[in-house]
């Protein structure tokens, strides 16, 4: 990479508590590999090694609260209870002794489903309206009582999260699970307040969520929320339409206490309104950066050509490239937006980070569905 590329990619940041020394995160990633939800040395040493290449931050996978069927793998991890929290611990530790940084993403899936035998009981789901995709029903509407016990199940992982000596925390609020489902109008049809015909009604859940763990945390204790316009039922989904509606989406959640913004495209560099900024605009990172004025993530198919996101996990084959680094570099100069995610990647190559500070674009390893069969 050239000199500009480093300085814009490898200039350190910070954020309360939070020093990164580069602008670089691993995206969270599902994996799976934790049966009975409890994280092992395999899972400490996977996220280690990323640790000692030099990654600026890392996002664990999904991992879930203390709320029946909040999972839709039977191998995704826990965020509760001791033998799971345990594992975290030393999942973090090691971390640390590899001088990385991490934050676990804490979730709930509602429900989805993730394959054909797993909820075991889709029945029992729990989801705002009892809707999984517009106009398909599964599970049940969640009472106030759900509501109330989901709010303080993640506070609880979160305060977990600090107590461990995680350095950030992130809440999942996107790509069609519960937090983002309260969000979407086709699947939010409660008449209550949780509910409602504008954005800024539907986004008082997740305020909520994040009001009661920015209380059960620290203030230094950074808080990430992230979001996404496109749903895995929706590839074609928009919450806000135009910069006001995103801004009514967005301000209640930073108002709540979020301190950065992880904003989830598909492919980065697609501008998010180009009927007002052009082909080359704004994207949604660099649109909630400008809206909020908090620091914002962006993530999507960064340094890879070929399939698209969801068609490479399907076996569609994915390549490693300069092209999609050289878009991602000339938006980090402008600093449209604070920090890149990384995701399949990482998954692949655990010295990505280092290869593309030393310029060693063609040893970069391209991403195959068959890396997901183990911990590289």
């Amino acid at each position: 990479m050239s000199n500009s590329a480093n300085e814009a990619l490898f200039r350190p940041f910070k954020l309360k508590s939070l020093e990164l020394k580069n602008r670089i995160v691993m995206a969270p990633m599902t994996r799976g590999f934790s049966p009975e939800g409890v994280p092992g040395q395999n899972v400490a040493d996977y996220y280690r090694r990323r640790a000692e290449s030099d990654v600026g931050l890392i996002l664990s996978e999904g991992t879930v609260i203390d709320r029946p069927n909040s999972k839709n793998l039977p191998g995704i991890p826990d965020f509760h209870g001791d033998r799971a929290l345990a594992g975290w611990k030393n999942v973090i530790d090691t971390v640390h002794a590899a001088g990385g940084r991490m934050g676990p993403q804490i979730w709930h899936v509602a429900n989805t489903i993730a394959s054909a035998d797993y909820p075991p009981n889709p029945d029992e789901t729990e989801s705002p309206s009892g809707f999984v995709k517009p106009g398909e029903k599964r599970g049940r509407a969640m009472s106030e009582e759900d509501i109330a016990d989901t709010i303080a199940a993640f506070a609880r992982a979160a305060a977990d999260a600090e107590r461990l000596g995680f350095d950030v925390v992130e809440l999942h609020g996107a790509h069609g699970y519960l937090i983002d489902q309260f969000f979407w109008p086709e699947l939010n049809m409660r008449e209550d307040r949780w509910g409602g015909p504008a954005i800024g009604e539907r986004a008082r859940f997740a305020a909520e969520v994040i009001k009661e763990v920015r209380e059960a945390v620290s203030d230094a204790m950074p808080v990430i929320i992230r979001l996404s316009q496109w749903k895995q039922q929706d590839y074609n989904a928009k919450i806000a339409t135009t910069p006001e509606e995103m801004a009514e989406w967005l301000e209640p959640l930073v108002d709540a206490g979020a301190d950065m913004l992880h904003c989830s495209q598909r492919r980065f560099w697609e501008p998010e309104f180009p009927e007002i900024d052009g082909e080359n605009g704004l994207n949604f990172a660099g649109w909630a950066k400008k809206i909020t004025g908090v620091p914002t993530i962006s993530v999507g198919s960064v340094g890879l050509d070929g399939a698209d996101f969801l068609g490479s996990f399907g076996g569609a084959e994915t390549s490693a490239s300069a092209s999609g680094l050289e878009k991602l570099v000339s938006r980090m100069e402008k600093d449209e937006f604070d920090l890149i995610a990384v995701g399949r990647a990482l998954i692949k190559d655990p010295e990505w980070v280092k290869k593309v500070e030393a310029g060693e674009i063609d040893k970069l390893q391209a991403f195959s569905r068959e890396t997901l069969a183990e911990l590289v």
